[in-house]
């Protein structure tokens, strides 16, 4: 059977706050980007579970989320110094909206990340440029639109957060 087609699941905090977003800037191998607090999904975590635990990482704040802003699919393209290096990466990304809590007191933010920032909607469409990904400016865009779907729209089985009987 050939390998299977797999998209990478991430989940994305859109937090707004006095008309200002929160991003953070972050290193990459394109360099400095900004994107949402966001990342890859773990095994065993609901979507809402990862966000919290994402935005807790890179912010170092407490997040709750919500409602679902929505279920982005894109696809991220990096050439490699030779062909077979090339990377061809399929995205599904789960934003949420949600309350920002207060700094969590000894922590600090994860590897890779240089700061948080407070950009108007502005500031963010001038700075596309720089973005981690499209889906960073279509998020906004989403959540200014007023695009808000409940949380229960995505149900996580009781089988992904717990362990199965070892044989």
């Amino acid at each position: 059977m050939p390998n299977r087609w797999k998209p990478s699941v991430t989940v994305a905090a859109v937090i707004e706050r006095d008309g200002q977003y929160l991003l953070i800037e972050e290193h990459t191998p394109e360099g400095l980007r900004l994107n949402n607090p966001a990342g890859h999904l773990d095994p065993g975590e609901s979507p809402a579970q990862g966000v919290v635990r994402e935005t807790l990482e890179e912010t170092t704040h407490r997040f709750t989320p919500t409602a679902l802003v929505g279920v982005y699919l894109s696809r991220f393209q990096r050439a490699g110094q030779t062909p077979a290096d090339d990377e061809d990466i399929t995205y599904l990304r789960f934003a949420f909206c949600g309350e920002l809590g207060e700094a969590v007191a000894g922590l600090s933010l994860d590897t890779g990340i240089v700061r948080t920032l407070w950009l108007t909607p502005d500031e963010i469409r001038a700075s596309a440029a720089r973005h981690r990904s499209p889906l960073v400016l279509r998020c906004m865009e989403d959540h200014i639109a007023g695009q808000r779907y409940p949380l229960d729209l995505v149900q996580t089985d009781l089988s992904v957060v717990h362990d199965k009987p070892r044989r």
